[in-house]
């Protein structure tokens, strides 16, 4: 819309333009004022009243359109003002034809039609560019996709024809055509489009796709889980578009100011008329200063203040991963007085993870690692899960392992082949050591003594609300593991930069009173909500209310879902592959707490931009209007219909370049000490 809107201003402001020469050249008042002369010709007294009309029928009919809507709704505005001041302007120069007066507006009508028609190409080219976000998105949906036959060969079909469940090639380089999940390659995919993430992301078998990224080097094949509008591409342009197109508190008043001023500008008018039909009678004197008043009035920029940063804000945010479903929660986020974030999978991983360990003497703490990820290497427990990824991550090798059993309640079991192993009994021509992994539970079992040090090691580990677990070999005790749920590294510059803010940071969980209290003094956090039944989360976000904040409470849009909607602004994080969050009123595509801090940086920075848009264009009209009726008469200063539109241009070129602005605030959060920098934010096109 805007762009065909941006098509026909233009060309209509070019060709009036060039009809508006002549009248130009042909005003005596211009010929005077510059000092220039054009020959005359028989019938040359025609060119300003033919071109005028022409330009008015065909620059000015837009406005006398767009005027009709709001006279029906009874709610006249910008359109309204236009209509009237180019009517008025019209109707007096061609009565001047009919009844000889002292002058014409003819002139001053053309050059306020260009001025109108030029001004309405830049506000409908700035919305365009700004709204350009869905169209940017809908732009990575590759054509066609390459579907693989039951025979294994492939076929390159429409994409609109892929069903669930098909299974599709993708090629290096090419765009993922639907959202899937991979069942043969590995490669990373590009997702910054998606998710805001610049960092490609490392994809094997079982890991989800999004349709629209860019695969990498590696060839992959995944079956299709969702496609059209069931696809996050999809949910993510439905969130954009809603969000474009819905108003937020500040755009309710400029509307509602807008409306005001068409009220205001007809008071002024009539009181113009008035003092001016008393001070030297009723003439084209009045007429002018009348048209001057209306054109000064119209609230062109007043219209583009806070549209064009509503435009600009959503494009920002979902550049930068940040889906807004509700206008009014994005302009909320400034006031924010405290945020709740669930603590797992928020503030933490959500997985638990090898935070530290202790050996007995003879026994290095790598041999000990690698023996227990040996007896958890057919376990899918989160214990053996942790402890596997903390032996890859030292690169560890990882003995064989056999006769795996659970131990239901205390652990598990295996007989491990530890020939070269740092105290190992056997060598690989046995059946190798009985090996055990397990919690106290499996120590009561086995009647195994903790060394000292040991027990020291598990006190202060239960202190830090760390789970233990303990590595037994042939009946003996050799080693502990100290196991937590990881915090995320981000989470530490959350907090901090929240409370730079001025903002109170609380946290809630279903777990123990000591766990939280750990995962808190370890962050800063100000509130801890423990052991809270995931049906009463919405009553602690209550709580904090009832002391009169402002809340925002950080979820994964699922289990947190009452105290979403229960917050003043809900926010939903690492809903990449499930934009469609009905309890949140924004979406963080990505997993990513730092976001939130984003998005407060982002409202702030956005209802400031409203705020001067406002200043400046109704700061214009309270200033120019005297001018435009008169006021310093007296002195000498009047202005003509011609430079009141010129003001009224100018005031909103500057409304729509202060709005761009907006494209430069700093997302960015800083830097802590010992933390790694933070990714770059995204900066709208």
């Amino acid at each position: 819309m805007h762009e065909g809107h941006e098509q026909m201003f233009r060309r209509r402001f070019f060709i009036s333009t060039l009809l508006s020469i002549p009248v130009l050249l042909y005003s005596e008042m211009l010929q005077e004022w510059l000092g220039f002369s054009v020959p005359a010709f028989p019938g040359s007294e025609w060119v300003n009243p033919v071109f005028a009309f022409i330009v008015f029928a065909y620059g000015g009919i837009p406005f006398l359109q767009m005027a009709v809507p709001e006279l029906k709704d009874r709610s006249p505005g910008m359109m309204t003002l236009i209509s009237m001041a180019i009517s008025v302007a019209f109707v007096y120069s061609l009565a001047t034809v009919v009844f000889p007066a002292q002058s014409a507006f003819f002139w001053e009508l053309v050059t306020l039609i260009d001025i109108m028609l030029l001004g309405h190409w830049i506000e409908m080219r700035s919305v365009r560019r700004a709204s350009s976000a869905v169209d940017e998105l809908a732009k990575l949906m590759p054509d066609t996709a390459e579907r693989i036959t039951d025979g294994g060969d492939t076929e390159e079909v429409p994409v609109g024809e892929l069903s669930e469940g098909d299974l599709v090639l993708v090629r290096p380089g090419a765009s993922v055509p639907a959202d899937g999940i991979v069942e043969e390659g590995d490669s990373d995919v590009e997702e910054s489009m998606i998710t805001g993430e610049s960092k490609p992301v490392s994809k094997e078998p079982g890991d989800k796709v999004i349709g629209g990224t860019i695969n990498g080097d590696g060839s992959l094949r995944v079956r299709v889980g969702a496609t059209g509008e069931e696809t996050t591409l999809a949910g993510i342009m439905r969130l954009v578009e809603e969000a474009q197109q819905s108003k937020s508190k500040t755009q309710v008043l400029a509307d509602r100011a807008a409306g005001w001023l068409f009220y205001v500008a007809l008071g002024a008018a009539v009181v113009t008329a008035i003092a001016w039909t008393l001070a030297v009678s009723f003439s084209a004197t009045v007429i002018e200063r009348v048209v001057t008043v209306l054109v000064i009035a119209c609230p062109h920029a007043l219209g583009l203040a806070i549209p064009l940063v509503v435009a600009i804000n959503t494009s920002l945010a979902a550049r930068n991963g940040m889906l807004v479903r509700d206008r009014i929660a994005m302009e909320e986020a400034r006031n924010l007085d405290a945020i709740i974030f669930d603590k797992t999978g928020t503030l933490t991983e959500g997985e638990h993870g090898v935070v530290n360990m202790a050996t007995v003497d003879g026994v290095n703490e790598d041999d000990a690692l690698a023996l227990a990820a040996a007896v958890e290497s057919d376990s899918e427990h989160m214990i053996a899960r942790a402890i596997h990824e903390a032996a890859n991550e030292r690169d560890l090798t990882v003995p064989d392992a056999t006769d795996f059993e659970a131990i239901k309640g205390r652990g598990v079991r295996a007989n491990v082949v530890v020939s070269g192993f740092a105290g190992g009994s056997v060598d690989s021509s046995d059946g190798g050591d009985e090996v055990y992994v397990g919690g106290p539970n499996l120590l009561t079992r086995l009647d195994s003594e903790v060394p000292g040090h040991l027990q020291r090691f598990a006190d202060e580990a239960g202190q830090n609300a760390q789970t233990v677990v303990y590595l037994v070999r042939e009946g003996e005790l050799i080693a502990a593991f100290a196991m937590a749920d990881v915090i995320r590294e981000e989470s530490y510059r959350v907090v901090d930069a929240l409370h730079e803010l001025g903002i109170e940071v609380a946290m809630l969980t279903g777990d123990s009173q000591d766990v939280a209290n750990a995962v808190a003094n370890e962050l800063g956090i100000d509130t801890v909500f423990a052991e809270v039944l995931p049906g009463d989360k919405d009553k602690k976000v209550q709580e904090l209310q009832d002391q009169g904040k402002l809340v925002g409470m950080v979820g994964d849009g699922v289990n947190d879902a009452p105290a979403l909607t229960r917050a003043d602004v809900g926010i939903a994080i690492g809903s990449g592959t499930d934009v469609a969050v009905q309890s949140a009123d924004v979406i963080l595509v990505q997993n990513n707490p730092m976001d939130v801090v984003r998005l407060v940086k982002l409202s702030k920075a956005s209802y400031r931009k409203m705020q001067e848009n406002i200043i400046w264009a109704a700061g214009y009209n309270v200033l120019a209007l005297p001018l435009a009726a008169g006021i310093l008469a007296p002195v000498g200063i009047l202005l003509s219909p011609a430079v009141g539109a010129l003001l009224m241009s100018l005031s909103t070129v500057i409304v729509a370049i202060n709005a761009q602005l907006l494209r430069r605030v700093d997302l960015s959060l800083p830097d802590l000490r010992g933390m790694t920098p933070p990714t770059d934010a995204q900066i709208a096109d």
